[in-house]
């Protein structure tokens, strides 16, 4: 049980750091929480993934489920973050389809088309780190999105 927690704190943490590396590249800057908010979510979907329940969904099914888990922890966190603590960290008050200014559509779009890297990433870490299974490649994982399969 210690032992498994700590793998799934490594692995937060790694996926929060990479989404930080991810969001600086895209805007510009990354503010810290977004190591704990990128990490849970990332960690979260590659949890899922962990079960034949969800990888056996076809991808666009998995893009759909993890698009879903980072839309409530954006929105949650964006609203502790954001609103009650006035933070400020992201705004999409002008993005169309916004959700109290924390989530929007055209995000939720760009989540849904990450998901299979998120997938990716999260299986070659543990393969990496800690001997699981070898990944099924990113190649194939968008390949399987577009076909729908």
């Amino acid at each position: 049980m210690k032992k498994q927690i700590y793998k799934d704190l490594i692995l937060i943490f790694i996926m929060g750091a990479l989404y930080m590396v991810l969001e600086g590249l895209w805007r510009g800057w990354a503010h810290i929480s977004m190591l704990v908010v990128g990490g849970l979510s990332a960690f979260l979907i590659g949890r899922l993934n962990e079960h034949p329940a969800f990888y056996d969904k076809k991808m666009w099914q998995e893009c759909l489920i993890g698009t879903v888990i980072i839309l409530v922890l954006e929105f949650t966190s964006g609203m502790i973050l954001n609103v009650w603590l006035h933070l400020d960290i992201w705004d999409y008050s002008n993005t169309w389809g916004n959700l109290y200014g924390q989530v929007c559509i055209p995000y939720a779009v760009l989540w849904f088309l990450l998901v299979p890297l998120n997938v990716y990433v999260d299986d070659y870490l543990r393969y990496k780190l800690f001997g699981e299974n070898k990944p099924v490649g990113i190649l194939q994982n968008y390949k399987d999105l577009i076909t729908l399969k």
